[in-house]
């Protein structure tokens, strides 16, 4: 990031967080969602998946219960209560009508004026790695769906369902983009932050032998250090804000 970062904008009241695995949010999103719960307003979650192919040691029949409980202990630690999981394939989501079609569902239901999501493009903001297929699946799949959420045509089944079209989502932040244009001042919530990824221990333990803490502590520090130059020197999670 070379350009000054723009605050997000506060004139909203509920939000969607979507993304692909458990600790998604905890690691892109986290300390911004602690400001905005704190503020009064509302954000729910939506997984994907259970994670269950994210632990090497642990079968996925076995870590997706552990999993959902580390993530529901992590949305609470920022003041989210509630927590959704569509049970498609850790590792092998499809990009295409299905998830759509479920993700548009959810806007329905939710009927948020903010969504956020985790980055989509070929490679992350922190470095040259490329990102996974699942997290480009979900990020693309939600810039979709919000026009789907809107179009009673599209998906005509969820009007039978009692959803009715909503569209009144106003912008999309990508959390962890390459291309952040917004950033939120977390200096009163980086704690918070840090216990909300703290709260997947077995996912960290199998990360690292450092404790899921420290781990969690200097991932956060990083990064909202990193984007202090381009936000007045204040720490900040950043977004992509993509506005509808």
């Amino acid at each position: 990031m070379t350009e000054q970062l723009t605050p997000m904008p506060e004139d909203w009241q509920r939000a969607l967080a979507i993304a692909a695995h458990p600790d998604d949010l905890e690691y892109g999103a986290a300390a911004a969602v602690a400001a905005w719960t704190a503020a009064g307003r509302e954000v729910s979650y939506l997984l994907v998946t259970r994670g269950e192919a994210g632990i090497d040691g642990i079968a996925p029949e076995h870590a997706a219960a552990l999993r959902e409980k580390e993530q529901r202990t992590g949305a609470a630690e920022v003041g989210v209560a509630t927590v959704q999981f569509l049970d498609h394939r850790d590792g092998v989501i499809e990009y295409g009508l299905t998830l759509r079609r479920d993700l548009a569902r959810a806007i329905r239901r939710h009927r948020p004026e903010l969504i956020v999501t985790l980055n989509h493009h070929d490679y992350w903001s922190f470095g040259a790695g490329w990102n996974s297929a699942d997290h480009r699946a979900v990020g693309r799949a939600a810039l979709d769906a919000v026009a789907d959420a809107g179009n009673r045509w599209i998906f005509p089944q969820l009007t039978r369902e009692g959803l009715q079209p909503w569209g009144g989502v106003r912008w999309v932040a990508v959390a962890a983009s390459p291309r952040a244009t917004h950033a939120v001042d977390v200096s009163a919530t980086l704690d918070r932050a840090v216990a909300s990824l703290a709260a997947h221990h077995a996912y960290l333990s199998a990360l690292a032998d450092e404790p899921a803490e420290q781990q969690a502590r200097a991932f956060h520090q990083s990064t909202t250090a990193a984007a202090a130059p381009q936000f007045g020197g204040r720490p900040a999670a950043t977004f992509e804000l993509i506005g509808q």
